[in-house]
């Protein structure tokens, strides 16, 4: 894969369009931080993500999106296998990861985002 940018460490400028790509990247992290009171958001953050990946193909801001979308399939996943287990003793215990790991991943794909720097190389 290919970024218009530099997708690493740098950080790069942005471009009103880029600018509004980013701005939608943020709403989702919002929207992800969010649905820890209000579970829908969740679910809304992906449709987002979705919706508008197209946008962001071929540039710094797509790993962004791919993050999010990785951060919600992972996390529903464990959310799902935690529910599941919940009657057991160690559905808490993936549950109480769970929530970390969604936290952890929130936190840093929105420092970066905030630094205007990628997630990750990818090839």
């Amino acid at each position: 894969m290919v970024y218009e940018e530099n997708p690493a460490e740098a950080s790069v400028s942005l471009t009103p369009e880029k600018k509004s790509e980013q701005n939608i990247a943020t709403l989702v992290y919002a929207l992800q931080a969010i649905s820890f009171l209000i579970g829908i958001s969740f679910i809304v953050a992906v449709v987002v993500n979705y919706v508008k990946i197209d946008d962001v193909r071929n540039t710094w801001l797509e790993s962004h999106f791919q993050w999010q979308i990785r951060t919600f399939w992972f996390g529903l996943l464990w959310f799902v296998l935690g529910v599941l287990t919940y009657m057991l003793v160690i559905g808490y215990f993936i549950l109480f990861a769970n929530a970390v790991w969604v936290i952890y991943r929130i936190v840093k794909g929105w420092l970066r985002l905030n630094d205007n720097k990628a997630m990750y190389i990818q090839n």
